[in-house]
């Protein structure tokens, strides 16, 4: 087998920065990312944006039952080629990862694990959480600052839509940081891996479309008061919600658990709001 630099060299491989593309080559490092995503025999594994393949060499030989790399780069999936002949257990889909429905690929239990673009990678994880109980767990590298917002907590900085729809849904934890002298070109930023394991069930109930809206027009302004953020849903009854929900009307976005904000987002929902405005 190649090694990474012989294949980028072989397949003339340069990083493309509309595509996000920073290769991760030290294969300790992806095999540390592997061996972060728990036990992977008998496992569906997605990868997005493999590259030339290091942490897809790693994923399979950490004894994943299948490999799934989503790839949109022709130049990359020619270099995996080479890979997949010698291992029938990489898959290759040329696509792009925002049109590919993941939750429906391989067998179950499946898992993501990858080294996202960091252009597409918030995006790509609210696609996934809309259908978290597909996976079993994801184990995701982003640039430190989307990792610190994963993993903030109430009354930080930090902490905002990201936080409170992804707590909902996953456990998360910190794994470790990547410096920026481990990629091809270094990014600007210390790069964190993540991994995200789904609750059996959401920390509180909440019905899915209410509890974005009210996350995400309260953190619209987050330095407003809730009563008046979110006068654009409750109208002239938003006080009267909040008071409902047992939630201080002068509390701003941040002070609120992702507990309280699944009261507030039901309460909104069992509130009638038509012709209140």
């Amino acid at each position: 087998m190649l090694s990474l630099q012989e294949t980028l060299k072989k397949f003339a491989l340069k990083p493309q920065k509309h595509l996000g593309q920073n290769f991760l080559l030290d294969l300790n490092l992806t095999d540390k990312i592997a061996r972060a995503a728990g036990k992977l025999e008998g496992r569906s594994v997605i990868e997005i944006g493999p590259g030339p393949g290091g942490l897809t060499r790693s994923l399979l030989k950490a004894g994943a039952e299948r490999v799934i790399a989503i790839e949109l780069d022709p130049r990359c999936r020619e270099a995996l080629e080479d890979l997949r002949i010698l291992s029938p257990k990489l898959e290759i889909l040329a696509a792009n990862a925002l049109n590919v429905d993941v939750a429906i690929l391989g067998q179950a239990p499946r898992k993501i694990v990858a080294n996202l673009p960091y252009n597409i990678a918030t995006v790509l994880l609210f696609q996934w959480l809309d259908k978290i109980k597909s996976f079993e767990s994801l184990t995701l590298m982003f640039q430190k600052e989307v990792a610190q917002r994963l993993l903030a907590v109430p009354k930080s900085s930090s902490y905002g839509r990201l936080s409170v729809l992804t707590q909902w849904l996953c456990k998360v934890e910190r794994v470790f940081d990547i410096p920026p002298q481990a990629f091809l070109p270094p990014p600007k930023v210390i790069s964190t891996v993540v991994h995200l394991t789904p609750h059996a069930q959401p920390l509180a109930a909440a019905d899915t479309k209410m509890l974005s809206l009210v996350v995400k027009t309260a953190f619209g302004q987050r330095r407003k008061m809730l009563r008046s953020s979110l006068k654009s849903i409750g109208y002239d009854k938003t006080e009267a919600i909040l008071n409902k929900a047992h939630i201080n009307p002068m509390c701003r976005a941040e002070e609120l658990s992702v507990v309280e904000f699944c009261q507030l987002a039901e309460a909104f929902l069992n509130h009638p709001l038509k012709n209140s405005h």
